[in-house]
């Protein structure tokens, strides 16, 4: 064997060959490497063509690499902080603009404050957010709307403090923004009524409840009276109301869903959460029955790749059992990862769908 042949060989079975490969973002700072016939020096991540392992050296700093001679390559910029620092550097600039301002400013203005064109500007917004920048300016309203509610002294001083400019506007999307109308969540929620049941299912005890809206509530358990105290800790300040015969017929389409999730459930959903939460939600109902995804699949469906932990946590919030199948989310590696209710109803889920999909 060759010196040459003996170099590629080293690089090969180097660790970080593979990185350099799949040119991982992740590895960026770590290590540099040279490519002998074209004289440049790049960061793992570089996009540019794939290279023969016997051309290639692989340095632990940049210094190294820089003291080779050869010069730094034009598309990946070596020398200077990685794309996805001053990708992240830019987004937070943007998030503060954003929240600074009286009225959400537009794609362009925001684009042309950091010097690069809006449709780049829009899609590292929302890689690194997982929002885009209009719906990350909504979720901050909502932020201040629910702030300002909660202090001063009326409702109408609370939406010119968010920063609405009329009344008629907020009162459109009063309810999708709190999930109650604005007196209601002045209080806490102290007015509203939730009918709620609790029934049993071969997966244990099952609760359901429901606002004027819809369903707002299935949770799943071993023990009755635990779900009921899980129930008020959720809506701490509703007046809760124990199932009547009308309210039976709810609860037995839920747990006939549950025995039986090919069914579908028929019922209207009130589904309340986070601009973030909701997108993943409903990339979640849009998972076919019998099927799953990775987290990073999610993060991928919602076009914020990097988001996979956010995307895990809003499966975590998830309070409709089943309804927002969050079970249907396992690990990349394929193992089921944890469930709000019990990895094991989590298996025996997966293999009803499974069964009758």
């Amino acid at each position: 064997m060759n010196s040459q042949d003996k170099h590629a060989e080293a690089i090969l079975t180097d660790p970080r060959w593979p990185r350099i490969v799949a040119r991982d973002k992740t590895a960026d700072g770590e290590f540099w490497y040279t490519v002998n016939t074209t004289g440049i020096y790049c960061r793992p991540s570089c996009a540019s063509r794939g290279c023969n392992p016997k051309n290639v050296t692989i340095h632990d700093t940049l210094e190294r690499a820089q003291r080779t001679g050869f010069r730094p390559c034009k598309r990946c910029k070596p020398d200077g902080p990685a794309a996805e620092v001053v990708n992240a550097e830019m987004v937070t600039r943007a998030c503060r603009m954003i929240e600074e301002s009286e009225a959400a400013p537009s794609l362009t203005d925001l684009a042309e404050a950091l010097s690069i064109s809006p449709s780049y500007f829009h899609r590292i917004f929302t890689a690194h957010t997982g929002l885009t920048p209009r719906a990350y300016a909504a979720a901050h309203r909502t932020k201040r709307v629910r702030e300002a509610l909660a202090v001063e002294n009326s409702v109408t001083e609370a939406i010119y403090d968010a920063g609405f400019n009329s009344s008629g506007r907020f009162y459109e999307n009063a309810n999708a923004m709190l999930g109650m109308t604005p007196s209601k969540f002045r209080g806490g929620g102290a007015k509203e009524e939730l009918r709620f049941a609790i029934g049993e299912t071969t997966l244990g005890a099952i609760l359901v409840a429901s606002s004027a809206k819809g369903v707002a509530a299935i949770l799943l358990g071993d023990d009755p009276d635990t779900l009921a105290r899980e129930l008020q800790d959720r809506f701490p300040k509703a007046t809760l109301i124990g199932a009547d015969a009308d309210y039976e017929a709810v609860i037995a389409k839920v747990v006939g869903f549950v025995e039986a999730p090919q069914v579908g459930l028929d019922l209207p959903l009130d589904i309340r959460g986070t601009a973030f939460q909701q997108r993943v939600w409903q990339a979640l109902r849009e998972i076919p029955l019998g099927q799953t995804l990775s987290y990073a699949d999610v993060a991928t469906r919602i076009g914020a790749p990097s988001a996979m932990r956010a995307v895990a946590g809003a499966c975590a919030a998830n309070k409709l059992a089943m309804a927002i199948p969050c079970h249907r989310v396992i690990r990349n590696d394929g193992a089921l990862s944890g469930y709000a209710w019990g990895v094991e109803r989590k298996r025996a889920i997966l293999d009803r769908e499974h069964a009758g999909g």
